[in-house]
């Protein structure tokens, strides 16, 4: 059994955030659970719950700037004298045709679901250095092997951040430094509820109110039917991560698949590049200089 670890996770008020701390906390490890605020509430007084579980908590919004991020990562290692398991899950989902949104828009969702993540990762970054030790996880998405009218931004955010983890990761490697991005499949949790993605068109184009509206329809009817289920889910993540249970003796990669649909969506996906290899490579290879 691994010793006792501790973790910091972002975006615990609802969803896979708030099921991976209480899974992190039933395995008798500590935890420090963030959440920005919001409404004119604070992000400890939204993490009221999971304090009073055990948590430690702390308001955080990733994307602040990269001293503010700095700064609340030196007071978490001070809380526990150092953090083992970063989690970067904080995200949000900005839903839209891409010609009827806004730049403004399509950056915030980069900034809040790829670069404050990795803002927040630097962060950590120069105190697990020194210790030689520490696991960076990112909450990735399934999103990311299909495509979907409507989710451009929130695909290419975590498209971006996966290609921003995939090399961090080789070059803390050496540092004794793992990272694995989480790709989690559809889970029942309410950032996919209608209510919480943001439909926001600047730009309105009335050839799309077609497309939108079946989105959309498609989005109150499929609430409640995703397959996942986050607690378990997020217990199988601390079990890989402590290298306990079923995942014993499986050294977690760099990218996880979790969920029963991810599978089957990741496969159809490879399978697809490797048939265009297949199929134009003896064309397209014939590029060679002379």
């Amino acid at each position: 059994m691994a010793a006792q670890l501790t973790w910091f996770v972002t975006g615990c008020s609802s969803g896979l955030g708030e099921a991976m701390v209480k899974a992190i906390l039933s395995k008798g490890d500590r935890v420090i659970a963030t959440a920005r605020a919001s409404q004119g509430i604070s992000g400890s007084e939204r993490l009221s719950a999971l304090k009073d579980a055990g948590a430690a908590v702390l308001e955080l919004d990733v994307t602040s700037s990269q001293e503010q991020l700095d700064e609340i990562a030196k007071t978490a290692w001070e809380i526990y004298g150092h953090i083992d398991v970063l989690v970067n899950n904080a995200g949000y989902i900005e839903g839209g045709i891409l010609e009827e949104m806004s730049e403004e828009l399509v950056t915030r969702s980069l900034r809040v679901n790829a670069l404050g993540p990795i803002n927040l990762t630097r962060a950590f970054l120069p105190m697990m250095r020194a210790r030689r030790a520490g696991t960076i996880l990112f909450v990735g998405s399934v999103s990311v092997y299909y495509t979907k009218p409507t989710s451009a931004s929130y695909i290419g955010s975590k498209a971006l951040l996966e290609g921003l983890a995939t090399n961090l990761a080789v070059e803390i490697a050496p540092f004794g430094i793992r990272t694995s991005i989480l790709t989690f499949g559809h889970f029942r949790t309410e950032i996919l509820h209608s209510k919480n993605i943001q439909f926001r068109a600047p730009n309105k184009v009335s050839d799309y109110d077609e497309i939108n509206n079946a989105v959309q329809e498609n989005l109150e009817k499929s609430h409640g039917t995703w397959p996942g289920d986050a607690k378990k889910g997020c217990e199988l993540v601390v079990d890989a991560v402590r290298g306990e249970g079923s995942c014993s003796g499986k050294e977690i990669p760099l990218r996880l698949p979790i969920g029963s649909d991810t599978f089957g969506i990741m496969r159809e996906d490879l399978l697809k590049r490797l048939q265009t290899c297949d199929e134009w490579e003896d064309i397209m290879s014939k590029t060679d200089c002379e």
